[in-house]
């Protein structure tokens, strides 16, 4: 039982995902203190307002006879933090990976090429073929005389 879950554990999927939680939770709170504290006071002095959050506030009556507002210069600025986010992510993190894996890409293909471009070795058929003729001229070279003879340069007469 514990076997399993110490195998689950240490993989590295499941500790990648963990350091990602972690890091992507701190950048959260670093965007979300740069959109509160830079963006929407300089948003919102762009619109003569204290910030985001206190930019286009919309009230309407309640049945209690009460007024509740709507924020929209809060949904404006969790917008302006989302595309903040995303445009981080993809200069920091998308595009040196797209650029790393097609430097990889150009180098593998390269290394293909040239591995391509040798001599393909002998397929087991052609060796086979080989020892065959080998063994054969061999033999013709040997016809007539004794097995441990040595083999000489002469030529096998024919027979007829």
């Amino acid at each position: 039982m514990f076997k399993g879950f110490k195998e689950f554990i240490l993989r590295g999927n499941v500790i990648d995902l963990a350091v990602a939680v972690v890091i992507g939770t701190a950048f959260s709170a670093v965007v979300t203190s740069l959109v509160n504290s830079v963006f929407n006071p300089a948003i919102g002095a762009l619109f003569n307002s204290e910030s985001l959050k206190t930019l286009l506030p919309v009230e309407i009556p309640t049945t209690s006879g009460g007024v509740a507002t709507l924020q929209f210069g809060e949904v404006i600025a969790a917008v302006i933090q989302f595309l903040l986010v995303a445009v981080v992510v993809y200069f920091v993190v998308i595009v040196p990976i797209n650029y790393l894996s097609k430097v990889a890409f150009s180098r593998r293909a390269k290394e293909q090429a040239e591995e391509e471009a040798k001599p393909a070795p002998p397929t087991e058929l052609e060796l086979l073929a080989q020892i065959r003729d080998l063994l054969a001229a061999t033999e013709a070279g040997n016809h007539g005389k004794h097995k441990d003879a040595p083999v000489t340069a002469e030529a096998p007469t024919p027979s007829i």
